[in-house]
């Protein structure tokens, strides 16, 4: 992944960019447990190559920040992508949390501990790594997010989105009402960085036929080069249809394909430590998680999680190294006045 900025006028012009390489390096999905979209499982909406691309400009009004954001990238909605967070495994609510790699257009305003924003954008999903979203579809969908920043290092949000044929490029899928609350924090405890969040998310398709509703919680402390988390989460998901590939679902997407819904409930725990001087530009951290996961079935005579995945309960090991140069990774979705990289992923480098 390339990450960069640049900026004019004292900083209320800005261009924010990146190029995410997973087509290329994780061309079949992650193998991680529960997650779909960019999953092993059932990979259907691969990141794309140019996963954001968003001009905006502020101007000052009589101490009211205001900004116009426009280009490819992150409605207003939910909460900051998982990549910028500091576990590496995906949740499996991203797409229930987020909402990205649309064509989007959206002002912010930022008065004092209160912001905020409110979004058009396209409600197509792209299903290849090398996909633009459709243009004629453009405006379809919205979304609106209100911040309170009560003191600094804390941060609430709650948003609300109308999202139309996510599933089916086209445009003739059902509409999804999506919500989002959640709060953050990032500062230091006794010395050291800690780093929580809990978030609650609600997807409605169909006109409520069907539902999927998300908790999570997840926290980091850094003490000298070390660094520790943990996470909980309990999402529900759709199963869908498959074909003759098990791993792939039918496309396009019809609600009629969705045959059940299952909930997961994981929980990671994980390490990882820096090995170079917080002063140089470069970074190199070694990094393990384990997750523990457990499925039910909400019509089990309809799908058996244990005869598909081969058990109720799953576990997954990754290890790695995280590299990385330069400035630290910004916050996606987050453009204009909307910024506070004052509580942004400071530290979070990938």
């Amino acid at each position: 992944m390339l990450m960069g900025h640049v900026a004019g006028l004292g900083g209320r012009l800005r261009l924010d960019g990146i190029l995410n390489l997973e087509g290329l390096t994780l061309e079949d999905g992650e193998l991680t447990p529960g997650a779909y979209g960019e999953g092993f499982v059932d990979r259907r909406h691969p990141h794309t190559y140019l996963h954001e691309l968003v001009l905006s400009g502020e101007v000052p009004l009589a101490g009211v920040r205001t900004s116009l954001s426009a280009g490819k990238g992150f409605a207003p909605f939910g909460t900051d992508d998982p990549m910028s967070r500091t576990p590496y495994r995906y949740p499996v609510n991203h797409h229930l949390a987020q909402i990205l790699e649309r064509a989007v257009v959206s002002a912010a305003v930022r008065a004092g501990p209160v912001g905020l924003e409110a979004g058009l954008f396209n409600g197509d999903e792209p299903e290849r790594p090398g996909q633009w979203p459709l243009l004629d579809r453009f405006g379809d969908s919205w979304s609106a997010r209100v911040t309170l920043y009560p003191v600094p290092g804390v941060e609430v949000q709650g948003s609300h989105a109308r999202v139309k044929s996510p599933e089916h490029r086209p445009g003739a899928g059902p509409v999804q009402r999506k919500w989002s609350a959640s709060a953050r924090l990032e500062r230091p405890l006794g010395g050291s960085p800690v780093s929580l969040l809990a978030e609650w998310a609600r997807t409605t398709d169909a006109g409520g036929f069907f539902v999927f509703s998300s908790l999570l919680a997840e926290s980091a402390w850094k003490t000298g080069p070390h660094r520790l988390l943990y996470r909980f989460e309990r999402t529900e998901r759709p199963e869908e249809e498959r074909t003759r590939d098990l791993f792939r679902s039918a496309r396009p997407h019809l609600d009629n394909a969705v045959f059940t819904t299952t909930r997961w409930t994981v929980h990671t725990l994980g390490w990882g430590v820096e090995l170079l001087d917080g002063g140089s530009r470069a970074r190199l951290q070694p990094f393990g998680e384990f997750s523990l996961a457990s499925v039910a079935s909400a019509t089990p005579d309809a799908f058996d999680p244990a005869q598909f995945y081969g058990s109720r309960r799953l576990w997954a090991v990754h290890a790695g190294v995280r590299l990385g140069w330069g400035a630290s990774m910004h916050r996606m979705g987050r453009y204009g006045a909307a910024r506070d990289d004052g509580s942004a992923a400071a530290g979070h480098h990938h």
